[in-house]
């Protein structure tokens, strides 16, 4: 019963379809303006060069994320641990991701992570399984790493109005391979084991990097060392930029709240299945893959709805969906607990969407990474938090009251990031 993760949001400019791909030190030539009257075509711009091999690239590292999945669950039964010292990272990451090409840093970052999944090849035993746990750091900090150069990167590859579509379109293909990797990768580790997906996992990553390096578009350079702040505040510059813009402040306190309410749901998804409808665990993953399809659906649906309510408004419904979705938890109605975990799939992409969406218009191009790392650090480790918190007190405490204070929190989640709505100001510049 877990949720989707952060998609990478989309803020940029590319060149028309029809210009020959820009090298690294050509200026790519703006996409053509609208007639008066007339507002740009989304479409046009994820038909680009550029986008198209960043699906692809997105596509390849989503099926890798499902294959490793599968491995890490049937190896280490539990790993709530293993993000934290990434978590803890992603300031530096993203300050690494303003200050270096972002197309270079994730090729680098995927053959890295490529490469480091092939030492999962040398677990034979329970005496190996600390390598199982070194590789999943390692790999987690390839995530957050690639999250923080992405969301420079496409700063400089689509117009603002391409954002929401776009994000729908990268939810839509990781939810794809959500839905399907775990019955496909299930059999294929039954009949061969888990060294081929090991290395399938590894090609896909390896594949990923050479996608991405394909892509040419001339990016935001750094900003000048003589511009710069001091060390100290520039790792915190995307922390103050989130508190101080508005709507991004209330947007990413009730993400916060939500997410971490998300995290005790998290903590006591076994408890439902097993207590409260009595059934075996390990039907755990085929109820709660309706998540999955339900978030295929948010990942279609969200970018109409940004244009029709806007971006922070889609936050606030999402977060309301989320809520009411978890509330038939509390009973043992298995047709209700079903349609309400599809809620919840719903309702979390609505939200994660409409955030980034509203994240990346408010964020100039030179901090785009340093703001993506800190909202992943503010929205991840609570969550990390609460699932470790609400398992050690899954025993003590009745789930049903866990859920309840769950329920309690996302909808004031929901209400706090309505707040200031009218006071929000225009896109960053580019």
């Amino acid at each position: 019963m877990s949720t989707p993760p952060e998609p990478t949001a989309v803020t940029a400019r590319t060149a028309p379809e029809d210009v020959p791909a820009a090298t690294e030190e050509t200026v790519a030539p703006p996409v053509p303006a609208a007639a008066p009257g007339d507002a740009p075509d989304p479409r046009a711009a994820l038909r680009s060069r550029p986008f198209r091999l960043l699906s692809v690239a997105w596509g390849f590292t989503n099926f890798a994320d499902s294959v490793l999945a599968i491995i890490l669950a049937v190896w280490v039964k539990d790993l709530t641990g293993s993000n934290g010292a990434p978590a803890l990272a992603s300031p530096l990451l993203g300050q690494l991701a303003d200050r270096v090409s972002r197309r270079r840093m994730l090729v680098v970052t995927y053959l890295v992570g490529a490469v480091s999944l092939l030492a999962l090849l040398a677990v034979r035993g329970p005496e190996q399984v600390w390598i199982v746990f070194v590789v999943t750091v390692v790999y987690s900090g390839v995530g957050f790493a690639t999250a923080a150069a992405q969301a420079g990167l496409v700063r400089d590859m689509l117009p603002d109005e391409a954002i929401a579509p776009a994000n729908g379109r990268l939810t839509t293909i990781d939810q794809v391979f959500r839905l399907l990797m775990p019955v496909v990768g299930a059999g294929a580790y039954a009949l061969a084991g888990a060294w081929p997906l090991v290395v399938a996992a590894s090609v896909a990553f390896a594949v990923a990097g050479a996608v991405i390096g394909r892509v040419r578009l001339v990016e935001t350079p750094p900003t000048p060392a003589a511009e710069r702040e001091p060390y100290l505040a520039e790792m915190t510059a995307g922390f103050r930029h989130l508190v101080r813009t508005a709507p991004l402040g209330v947007l990413t306190l009730a993400m916060l709240v939500a997410f971490a309410g998300v995290g005790l749901l998290n903590a006591v998804s076994l408890a439902i299945v097993e207590d409260g409808l009595g059934l075996p665990p390990a039907l755990l993953g085929p109820i709660s893959s309706v998540q999955a399809l339900t978030a295929i659906v948010a990942g279609l649906t969200a970018a109409r709805l940004v244009a029709r309510w806007g971006a922070q408004r889609l936050v606030a419904l999402g977060l309301l969906v989320l809520a009411l979705g978890i509330v038939p938890a509390t009973g043992s109605n298995v047709v209700a607990i079903v349609l309400g975990l599809g809620a919840v799939g719903l309702g979390a992409t609505w939200s994660i969407v409409g955030f980034v969406t509203e994240r990346q218009l408010r964020t100039p191009p030179g901090l785009q990474g340093r703001v993506a790392a800190a909202s992943l650090l503010l929205v991840n480790v609570p969550q990390l938090v609460l699932t470790v918190v609400g398992a050690a007190l899954v025993g003590a405490v009745d789930y049903r009251a866990l859920l309840v204070v769950t329920v309690v929190g996302i909808l004031v989640a929901a209400v706090v990031s309505l707040r200031g709505h009218r006071a929000t100001s225009e896109p960053a510049a580019r």
